[in-house]
Parts: structure tokens; sequence; C-alpha cells
């Protein structure tokens, strides 16, 4: 929802420093996310939100390559659809809201799926941001487990069976959307 807000906002409305948004988003995707783990912790612990679950959410509700994303597709829609829902009296909010949300559907399911998938298998950012064992994720425990921690000598039916379970959810994601992913896409192609 944030990444799809502020690719609009990128996309349609003019204001001063636009430009420099939309490049300071660029910047953040040419930086490799490890150097940003610091200045995570850093920020988490100032906001006094270290070690909770709101830290754990907060800083993947929206990330640049989403931004990017809706922004490119905002831009591939027409302007004339636009026009024609103000013209009707629409503002931008609902002009977003009716009108051209319902047109990113493909870029909506995209989307989706890539934040799904990214934040189900992240696992710099929860090491960072948490530290209490009660605040574990699937993916930690994994790790946990891979690194010898939970356990001694060869334990690989168990390490199996742990990715199993890591990869069935965002396998059952992508197939859940991925139909409408593509009923989407020819629906675009045929109108």
């Amino acid at each position: 929802m944030f990444n799809s807000m502020a690719g609009y906002v990128l996309a349609r409305l003019r204001f001063r420093g636009r430009s420099a948004v939309f490049g300071a988003i660029v910047a953040v995707l040419a930086v490799p996310s490890v150097v940003l783990l610091i200045p995570k912790f850093l920020v988490l612990n100032q906001f006094g939100m270290y070690d909770t679950y709101a830290a754990m959410i907060i800083l993947l509700l929206a990330d640049a390559s989403g931004v990017f994303i809706m922004k490119q597709f905002f831009e591939s829609v027409p302007l004339s659809v636009e026009e024609a829902a103000r013209i009707d009296g629409a503002g931008p909010l609902r002009t977003f809201w009716s009108v051209v949300l319902p047109m990113s559907k493909p870029a909506l399911i995209t989307m989706t799926i890539l934040a799904f998938q990214g934040s189900w298998n992240e696992l710099p950012h929860y090491i960072v941001s948490r530290q209490d064992p009660a605040l574990n994720t699937l993916t930690t425990g994994v790790a946990s487990l891979v690194s010898g921690e939970l356990g001694q000598g060869n334990q690989f039916p168990l390490k199996l069976a742990a990715a199993l379970l890591m990869t069935v959810p965002v396998a059952i994601v992508y197939f859940v959307f991925s139909k409408r992913f593509t009923r989407g896409t020819y629906e675009g192609v045929d109108k």
C-alpha cells in the first residue's frame, strides 16, 4: 500500500523536490542492503523500538524497489483516464483509489509476491532489530539450526524439513497470485 501511494505521488503529482526524492530512492537501490544494517539499528535504538515487534515490521512496510516499480507502472497509465476522473469531480486521492489503483492489479500482485518473499526470507533485518529469543522468526530459527547452535552433528533431515517449511508458504503465495497476475496481464492486453 505504501509503495503504491508513494509511486503514484512521484509519478503524477508535481511538487518541489520530486526529482530529488526519486533520485534518493534510486540511490538507496544502488546501496547494498548490508551497508544499511548499522543505520537501521541506530534508528531503531534511537526511537526506542529495538527488540519489539514494531521494529521487525515497520522498516519492512515500504522499500525503494517497490516505490520504483509502482512509479514506473503509474507512468504507463494514460493521463486521459485520470483527466476523465478529474472532469467528473474526483480529486487526486479519489482518482488514485477508484481509478488508477484498480488498473494496477498486475503491478500490485507482483509487489505482493516480491514483498512477501522478501520479508519472509529476511534474515539480516531480523538479526539487527531484535535480541529477545521470544521474537525469533522461522528464518532466524533455521539460521540457528544450520549454524549448529541448536544441536550437534549432522542433522540433515531436520535441516531439510526446516527448509521445506520455509519454502511452502512462499510457493503457495506465488501460485495463488500468479494466476491472478497472468489473468490481469491478459485482461490489460485485451482492452
